[in-house]
This record gives C-alpha cells, sequence and structure tokens, in this order.
C-alpha cells in the first residue's frame, strides 16, 4: 500500500466530489439547531450525574464493589467531557444556535486538562486545515511519536512504540496539553528542517511566557482539584480516592488514544510533504478522506468516542455533532465510491491493530525511504 503521497494526483472527478459534498454540508448545517443543542445539554447532566455518583461511591463507599462502579461512573463523566461534549463544543458545533450558553465554543470550558484557547487553534485550525500536510499540521507528530514518513527519523523513534503504549496512552490528555500550548515547541521542536515550530511563532521569551502560562493554567487546578482536594475531602479515604480518581483518568485517556489512534495512522493513511497545496475545494475534501480512517463499533461505543468512529465525516465536517456524523456517514461513503475517492473502514480492533503495526515499522530508519522504492 502507498503510505505517503507526495502530491495529489490530478482528477477530473475532485470538482465534482466537492459539490456533493458540498450539497451535504448545506443541507446538513441548515438542519443543525435546538435539538442538537437540547441533546447535548442532557447528556451534559447525565455526565455530571455519572460525576456526582462516582465520588461519592469512592467517597462513602466500602469494599471493592463500590470502588469498582464509583472508577467507572467516574470515567463514563469524563469520556463524554472530552469527547462527545467537548471536543465537540469546542469545534463550535453549537455556536450558531440561539441559547448556546455555555456549550458556546469560546466559553466553554472542559473537565480535561488541556488548554481551551490552544487546542482550538492548534486542532480545529492548525490540525484540521491542513491535516497530514508536514510543516503545517502538528499532529503528524507527538513527542518522540513519529506518526507518518514526513517526520524525518531520529535516533529516538526507536522506542516510540512503548512510548505510544506506555507513556503517551495512559497519559493522554496531559501530553495533548504540553502539545498544543506549544511547550514541545520551547523544549524540543519537531524536528523539520528549518521549519521545526508547530503552535508557536518563534522561540523568544514571549513565546516561551506564553506557552508555560496556557500550560499550567489548566494543569495546576485540575490536578490539585483531582489528586489533592478530593482525596483530602474524603479523609481516611484519601488513597482510596486517590488511586480512583487516577484510574478513570487513565482510563479515560487510553480511550481517547485508541479513538484518535485509529483515526489517523495507518500504512494505508495518506500524508503529504512540505509545500503541499492544494488545487480547489474538491482536492481538499478528497485529501481530508485520505488521511483519515473511520472505524466501525456499536453505538454505545460511538458516543464514548465522541463519534470520532466516523472520523472522515469529521474531518470533512469538523462543525457537525456527533449524531450528524453518524447522520451522513452512508451517504458519504457512497459519494467516496461514486468518485474513486478511497474510504477506509474495518472494525476497531482490526484498525488499531493497523495502527500500532505502523507505528512500529515508523520506528525503523528504513522506513524513511520506502516510498523511493
Amino acid at each position: 500500500m502507498q503510505a505517503i503521497v507526495q502530491a495529489v494526483e490530478p482528477s477530473p472527478r475532485y470538482p465534482q466530489f466537492g459539490e456533493e459534498i458540498d450539497r451535504v454540508r448545506a443541507r446538513v448545517s441548515a438542519q443543525i439547531g435546538a435539538s442538537d443543542l437540547a441533546r447535548v445539554k442532557g447528556l451534559n447532566r447525565f455526565s455530571r450525574a455519572m460525576e456526582v455518583a462516582g465520588r461519592a461511591m469512592l467517597h462513602f463507599g466500602l469494599g471493592p464493589l463500590s470502588f469498582v462502579a464509583g472508577v467507572g461512573c467516574l470515567w463514563l463523566h469524563k469520556q463524554l467531557q472530552a469527547t462527545e461534549i467537548g471536543h465537540t463544543a469546542l469545534h463550535g458545533a453549537y455556536d450558531k444556535i440561539p441559547g448556546a450558553g455555555r456549550f458556546h465554543s469560546e466559553r466553554f470550558s472542559w473537565d480535561v486538562p488541556i488548554d481551551e484557547e490552544s487546542w482550538r487553534k492548534g486542532h480545529n485550525v492548525r490540525h484540521h486545515g491542513n491535516t497530514n500536510v508536514a510543516g503545517r499540521d502538528p499532529d503528524i507528530h507527538f513527542g518522540p511519536a513519529r506518526l507518518t514518513e514526513q517526520t524525518p527519523w531520529a535516533p529516538r523513534h526507536r522506542w516510540q512504540l512503548p512510548f505510544m503504549v506506555g507513556v503517551l496512552a495512559p497519559n493522554f490528555a496531559f501530553f495533548m496539553n504540553f502539545h498544543f500550548t506549544g511547550l514541545h515547541d520551547v523544549l524540543f521542536g519537531n524536528g523539520l528542517p528549518g521549519n521545526d515550530l508547530d503552535v508557536l511563532p518563534d522561540r523568544s521569551a514571549p513565546s516561551r511566557r506564553l506557552a508555560y502560562k496556557r500550560a499550567f493554567r489548566k494543569w495546576v487546578p485540575y490536578y490539585a482539584y483531582n489528586y489533592l482536594l478530593f482525596p483530602l475531602l474524603a479523609g481516611p479515604s484519601f488513597l482510596r480516592v486517590l488511586v480512583g480518581n487516577w484510574l478513570a483518568e487513565t482510563m479515560r485517556d487510553f480511550y481517547s488514544a485508541a479513538t484518535i489512534y485509529c483515526g489517523h495512522v495507518g500504512e494505508d493513511v495518506a500524508s503529504w510533504p512540505l509545500g503541499t497545496r492544494t488545487r480547489g475545494r474538491g482536492e481538499w475534501y478528497a485529501m481530508q478522506v485520505m488521511a483519515t480512517n473511520n472505524f466501525e463499533v456499536s453505538r454505545p461505543l460511538s458516543i464514548l468516542c465522541g463519534g470520532l468512529d466516523y472520523q472522515i465525516e469529521h474531518h470533512l465536517f469538523p462543525h457537525f455533532p456527533p449524531e450528524r456524523l453518524r447522520q451522513v456517514g452512508p451517504e458519504v461513503r457512497a459519494i467516496c465510491e461514486k468518485h474513486g475517492v478511497p474510504y477506509k473502514t474495518a472494525s476497531w480492533g482490526a484498525t488499531l491493530k493497523k495502527a500500532i503495526a505502523w507505528v512500529g515499522k515508523l520506528a525503523s530508519p528504513r522506513e524513511m525511504i520506502r516510498a523511493m522504492a
């Protein structure tokens, strides 16, 4: 399979492909309204109820059953806040709906240790606008994790598979904040010659101060709240609450990491070199599809993924609420097949296996020249 695309192949089908995708966008955008806002508000109430139940069982429960149930409820809350609720709100899905209130992207504060402003700029603008384009998409690597052949190989990449599984995944939110606030730029850079900054404009003192400020303004209150305040309030159950909070947090991070890895990583996922530019809207849409995976799960698991099992649709329509992504999925797949744009989907397990295998291959320096063969 061809994992790297040096340039988007011109195709007379792309303009027509773009027109059909635009019609889907226009039709569904007109349908988004009060029912979508009511749904996320109801889901948020459920999430908060799970938080209260989970914390109560951890604080006041006795024995292993209440501990397991408490961790499970708290994880449900944290997972929903990160994905179906938080990720969607920060994309601006509800911004144009009257009464959006705290679910407006510029007012939303999520229960995740990632600075909201940094996320909106790094994820919504940089990543979604330039998916898998070297030098423009900050998400083609995370620290020593090399996710496409566009990131130059370095000796640290030999260890990227155990890093991604054993370090990045269980601390996913922490490292996302490190990444999107620019601390990674300050300390390491991305390895691209002459263009090694993903987020910051430069490494000047003001830029460094801003990166530290944004990172710690979210880390400090969040971790103090979860790992100091609540355990202290529990008194003799300090250790039980501390461990329970950590387990719920780690479960959310593993689940979220598996979701993100599957959506963006694999040998058949396209990537593009420095300087790549699209020639029209249809071509840009095609690039979004080629640089993305879908994976197939049950509806409850889809909700816990925030609809990102429909990652292709999310990259085409990043402002759509998850329920709308599920709605248009079959239609988008049919349009892709009609115009010869590869639409990749498989079970979650098969997609995760593909992603992990590709990360393992990219750990080898031989993968630098594989595409030239």
